[in-house]
């Protein structure tokens, strides 16, 4: 009968526990829920503005710039722009019926989730153009080109950073690229070579150069908004002062650094060794500054950079210490 009741009571006690384990993991998996879901629709609604705020300056930058002086951008809307100066419809529908079969193309290279934010950016961004009106701001043509361009890349740009696209050249790049081994940079100067042609057959040679003008300012403020105010640079540095090298970086030029470990081989002989190898992310500023003090203690060291698009997470800056 003991041993009947000991029996009882253990189970229970397992029975207890495993309840309360269950509880705190459930627990646990709710608060886990409610911290994604917090995240997903803080980036919902920073996506939303961001792409709003995009629509907005490509409007402008079409309406206020280069819609009456009958100039054009490279691209998916350097053919709406082409096609609205040679015809009567509107650009507002020719911004949706261009984009139609690059968000398609979207879809099936990108996924479902980014070519509904691409069909809801460009259909917001035709609305925006059917129902606002935004005055002309000039007729100088340097001043349209520029400026018309600079709002026409800040809105592709800001798109981009919402995670969604309103011209779908580079979605179309891609898809060639993947199918046909190109890359995606030789599709894109393609694309323009022959919308810049057509812009200088059906238009004029002046409008098209003045054309090209506006596909550079918008590519360069593209690249800015996307890339980001500092242009990083990663750099990779194999020396035998290692130690040396990681404190002049966090020290001098005031970065953070990671050690890796590596094998060096050189000679006829191949002969390895084991050797510690530093990256770190910099500024291009302070490249210069790098390679002054890289001379200062290993002048023959094996130096690597290269362009770093973004940083995200991590100490990039070396934390100030406490007094």
């Amino acid at each position: 009968m003991k041993s009947f009741w000991t029996r009882t009571f253990l189970q229970k006690a397992f029975l207890n526990k495993n309840a309360e384990e269950e509880k705190e993991y459930s627990q646990y998996e709710k608060a886990k829920r409610y911290r994604e879901s917090v995240i997903t629709i803080k980036r919902h609604i920073k996506d939303f503005f961001l792409v709003l705020i995009g629509i907005f300056s490509a409007a402008f930058g079409f309406k206020g710039f280069l819609l009456t002086n009958h100039f054009i951008d490279g691209g998916a809307t350097g053919i709406s722009l082409l096609l609205s100066a040679l015809t009567s419809i509107p650009l507002s529908v020719l911004i949706i019926c261009v984009n139609i079969p690059f968000i398609i193309l979207a879809y099936i290279t990108m996924g479902k989730q980014f070519a509904i934010k691409t069909a809801l950016s460009i259909t917001g961004l035709a609305l925006c153009l059917a129902t606002i009106h935004f005055p002309n701001v000039t007729d100088d043509k340097l001043l349209v080109a520029v400026f018309g361009g600079f709002f026409l890349g800040a809105g592709i740009g800001f798109a981009v950073r919402g995670g969604a696209v309103i011209d779908g050249t580079e979605v179309f790049a891609i898809y060639i690229s993947r199918k046909y081994g190109t890359t995606i940079g030789d599709v894109i100067i393609f694309i323009n070579v022959v919308i810049f042609s057509m812009a200088a057959y059906f238009l004029s040679v002046e409008i098209a150069m003045y054309s090209m003008i506006t596909y550079l300012t918008a590519s360069k403020t593209l690249d800015f908004l996307i890339e980001g105010i500092e242009e990083y640079m990663g750099v990779t540095i194999i020396s035998t002062h290692n130690e040396e090298v990681r404190e002049m970086i966090i020290n001098k030029i005031g970065r953070g650094v990671t050690v890796y470990s590596g094998k060096r081989g050189y000679g006829k002989s191949g002969e390895t060794r084991e050797i510690d190898i530093i990256y770190t992310v910099i500024t291009r500023l302070e490249l210069n500054k790098l390679n002054v003090e890289m001379k200062k203690i290993d002048p023959n060291a094996f130096v690597v950079m290269n362009s770093v698009k973004d940083t995200k997470g991590g100490m990039i800056k070396k934390r100030p210490l406490a007094h």
